[in-house]
C-alpha cells in the first residue's frame, strides 16, 4: 500500500478514533482532507519549469463545529498537512514549504458548513524562479455531506383476512376450507352439485393473498355465469348468485 493510501486510511480512521467525538454531528476529519486536496489542485501556478500549489490553507467553521475541536484541533492540523503534503508529491505539484494547516472560527457560517481558503506564501530565502506571492485566496464554502440513507425497509405485506367459502343450493349448505375448492358433479369435487349440465370439475374458487375469493371457470361444457353475466372469472361478493349448468348457488364467505 502506498504512503498515500496509508495517509487517507489513517486520517480515516480518525473518524472512527480520537477525532470523531470532536466531529460527532457534521464535518468528518475525511471530508476536510478531501476538499483541501480539491483546493490545492483548483490553485496550480505554473512557472518555467514547475507547477506550484497553496501552501498555507484556512480551514473556516462555525462556532458549533469548532467547539468540537477542543483539545484535538493542533493534532487534526497536522493530520491534514501530512496528507496534503503526500498529495502533493503524488501529483509533481511544487511547494514553497510544507503546506501549513489552521483552523478559523467563522460566525457566519452554520452548523456542518465549512469555508476552505488556499494561500501561496514565500519563503524569505527561495530561488528567483518562484512565482511571486499570490493575493489573499478566495474563500470556498462547503456543505458537509449528508449521512447516506438508509435502504428503505420493505413494507410489511398486511395478513390476509382468512375465510371459508360457503355455497349454498337448493336448501343444502355446503362449506370449503379452502383456500382452494373444485366445483363440479364428479365426487372428487371439493363441493358437489349433482346437475348432469356440470362437468365433473366445472369450476374452482381460490382465494387471493387479500383474502378475496375468485371463481374460475375450468374450461367446462356449460360455463358459469356470476350474477345473470357470462364470465370466465370473477371476484365474488357476498350474496353473488353463480350459475353453473342449471344449477344456481348463493356464495358467502364465512370468517
Amino acid at each position: 500500500m502506498s504512503v498515500f493510501r496509508n495517509l487517507e486510511a489513517r486520517i480515516e480512521g480518525l473518524v472512527e478514533g480520537v477525532f470523531s467525538r470532536a466531529f460527532s454531528s457534521e464535518v468528518q476529519p475525511v471530508e476536510l482532507a478531501r476538499k483541501l486536496a480539491k483546493e490545492m489542485d483548483s490553485h496550480k501556478t505554473a512557472s518555467v519549469s514547475r507547477v506550484y500549489v497553496p501552501n498555507e490553507y484556512t480551514v473556516h467553521l462555525s462556532e458549533s463545529d469548532r467547539e468540537k475541536l477542543e483539545g484535538y484541533e493542533r493534532s487534526l492540523e497536522q493530520e491534514l498537512s501530512g496528507y496534503l503534503l503526500e498529495h502533493a508529491r503524488r501529483r509533481g505539484y511544487d511547494l514553497l514549504t510544507r503546506p501549513e494547516v489552521k483552523f478559523n472560527t467563522d460566525d457566519r457560517l452554520r452548523l456542518g458548513e465549512f469555508g476552505i481558503q488556499a494561500r501561496l506564501v514565500k519563503a524569505q530565502s527561495q530561488g528567483s524562479e518562484q512565482p511571486a506571492p499570490a493575493e489573499e485566496g478566495r474563500t470556498m464554502v462547503y456543505k458537509a455531506a449528508p449521512p447516506p440513507e438508509r435502504p428503505a425497509e420493505p413494507t410489511a405485506r398486511p395478513a390476509p383476512v382468512l375465510s371459508r367459502a360457503v355455497v349454498e343450493s337448493q336448501g343444502t349448505r355446503q362449506v370449503l376450507n379452502g383456500p382452494r375448492a373444485t366445483i363440479g358433479r364428479s365426487d372428487e369435487a371439493d363441493c358437489v352439485l349433482r346437475d348432469p349440465n356440470i362437468s365433473r370439475i366445472h369450476a374452482e374458487l381460490h382465494q387471493s393473498l387479500a383474502g378475496d375469493w375468485e371463481i374460475v371457470d375450468l374450461n367446462s361444457t356449460n360455463g358459469i355465469k356470476v350474477n345473470g353475466r357470462r364470465v370466465t372469472s370473477a371476484r365474488l361478493r357476498d350474496g353473488d348468485q353463480v350459475t353453473a349448468g342449471t344449477t344456481t348457488f348463493r356464495f358467502s364467505a364465512e370468517r
